[in-house]
């Protein structure tokens, strides 16, 4: 008999779905990690929440174990690299605490407003003290959404309910989807003007920690809130602690923290700010939706019908498999890439396959390229698997052609991307080592390995320029491992790529920046 083991708690609902399917399902809560460990080869599927973690030492210690499923979104706590090499499936139930999230947002921003949990507390000790807990109408006031995907965009339908003018900083989302749900897209700084309430709604990456610290937080204004229902590191929180102590601005609320729970956090010495512990998804309707969504999808899976949900699932067969593997990275990195080398909000990709690999099925290349491009503010909740369809709901059109094998290398995967300020071109191949490279940017020969830091340069074609470049990188210990030059005619706009063993600072590149000859530069990490 097939077994399931649940590590965490699942509504019964949920449970009873995978007994009525003949399923063996055990419920054994808070093992330790080696109880777990020596008990995971009994089965083939496990379903978690977020207290169980599933290691890597777990995952290959589980002989029989084909999927691990989590009852919610982030799968942080599952070491999906190792799941993938064991070949084991990762699936999530990304659409079950959606409402639950954007209302809790609600509840904390009105709370807020209003004064709510500090005028409860003095009306408890018997105090009266209306003139004390004068609150703000929402009523024709900006809301600002940080990130509009599924939870932004229902908190955006409400914010239209409440009389608010909605704004959105959301670089993944076109215009045309942003006006669908009467939201107007801006750059983040304007939102943090702008905005009366400002709501976060986006997944952690690197690029998106700390993303509100001092700096934004100077931009709002003295009577503006802020609200985080998201993930804790967004906020910088000693940034958020000086704002409120200052007054800067008029108050936050916070659901989710760095640390939970957050002992020791000077937030909480504060009275101008309301502190949840972790609620959004903690409703009766959103407890049994995850349970649900994510025992339907290990029934299906398990008897062989459907694998959905999945974050790590490419399905080909083995022989296109052998010939597509080696590409997916090339892919991926591509996308990431043309993410942080242009500006703009994202209209269209058009992806090309040239030479030999475009006789395969090529859609799963597709979807990693997309993957990368969105990865910079959604690597939680974008993959191999949902890519083509998140960039859809995004109203990010994606055309993949098939181009014979007419063009200069056996293989390459050539990536146009177009948003509201411009295009960007970049093609990529595999030597015969399987060594990815990227051979031409916007028109440009070039050879580049794409290893994790890039400084990317256009600049006039102008003598002492790859000195001057040398000369700065090498005055702040940043070791050039790497460079790659490339121009269309002499005297124009070339462009430099410089392979670099550190991480470059935002001073650096404004000190590249400010060279007369230097017309853009761009630092981008691929892993």
């Amino acid at each position: 008999m097939v077994k399931v083991l649940i590590a965490d708690k699942l509504s019964e609902e949920g449970v009873k779905i995978l007994q009525d399917a003949g399923f063996s399902v055990d419920t054994k809560l808070k093992l330790p990690p080696e109880e777990l460990k020596k008990i995971a080869p009994e089965y083939e599927a496990i379903i978690v929440r977020s207290d169980t973690k599933i290691t890597a030492d777990i995952i290959n210690a589980a002989s029989k174990l084909k999927f691990v499923g989590r009852a919610g979104v982030g799968v942080d706590t599952i070491d999906v690299d190792a799941a993938t090499k064991k070949g084991v499936v990762v699936m999530n139930a990304p659409g079950g605490n959606t409402i639950s999230t954007c209302e809790q947002a609600w509840a904390l921003m009105l709370a807020s407003a209003r004064s709510t949990a500090a005028a409860h507390a003095s009306t408890k000790k018997g105090e009266w003290e209306r003139s004390k807990f004068k609150g703000v109408e929402l009523y024709s006031k900006t809301l600002g959404i940080v990130g509009l995907g599924r939870i932004g965009k229902e908190v955006a339908k409400r914010g239209s309910a409440f009389g608010m003018s909605v704004i959105a900083y959301d670089p993944f989302v076109s215009a045309e989807t942003a006006e669908k749900f009467g939201v107007r897209l801006v750059a983040l700084d304007e939102l943090m003007k702008a905005s009366d309430f400002i709501t976060l709604h986006t997944a952690l990456t690197d690029d998106t920690r700390h993303m509100i610290g001092k700096d934004q937080l100077a931009l709002m204004k003295k009577k503006a809130y802020i609200i985080n229902c998201a993930r804790g590191e967004l906020i910088d929180q000693d940034a958020l602690f000086e704002a409120l102590k200052a007054k800067s601005i008029a108050g936050a609320a916070v659901d989710v923290y760095p640390e939970e729970p957050p002992k020791g956090s000077k937030l909480l010495e504060l009275d101008n700010i309301v502190l949840t512990p972790h609620l959004g998804a903690s409703t009766e309707e959103a407890q049994f939706n995850v349970a649900i969504e994510i025992a339907q999808c290990i029934k299906d899976a398990l008897q062989g019908k459907a694998i959905r949900n999945a974050v790590n699932y490419v399905q080909l067969d083995p022989e296109t498999y052998k010939v597509i593997e080696p590409y997916l990275p090339l892919a991926e990195k591509i996308g990431r890439f043309l993410s942080q080398d242009i500006d703009g909000a994202f209209k269209s990709i058009q992806i090309s396959y040239l030479g030999g690999i475009s006789r395969y099925k090529t859609s799963v290349l597709g979807s990693a390229v997309v993957k990368g491009l969105l990865a910079k503010q959604l690597e939680e909740t974008v993959n191999y698997v949902n890519a083509l369809e998140v960039a859809k709901e995004r109203g990010i059109s994606v055309e993949q052609i098939q181009k014979g094998e007419e063009e200069e290398y056996l293989s390459s995967i050539m990536v146009k991307i177009t948003t509201d300020k411009g295009q960007r071109t970049l093609e990529g191949t595999l030597f015969a080592n399987k060594e990815a490279r990227f051979v031409k940017l916007d028109g440009v020969y070039m050879e580049v390995s794409p290893s994790q830091y890039l400084l990317v340069i256009r600049n006039w074609d102008k003598p002492g320029t790859i000195g001057f470049l040398g000369t700065t990188l090498g005055k702040h210990g940043i070791n050039i491992a790497g460079m790659s030059l490339g121009r269309k005619a002499p005297n124009d706009i070339a462009s430099t790529i410089l392979n670099l063993d550190n991480a470059v600072s935002e001073d650096v590149v404004k000190e590249i920046a400010s060279n007369k000859n230097i017309v853009s530069v761009k630092f981008i990490k691929l892993q």
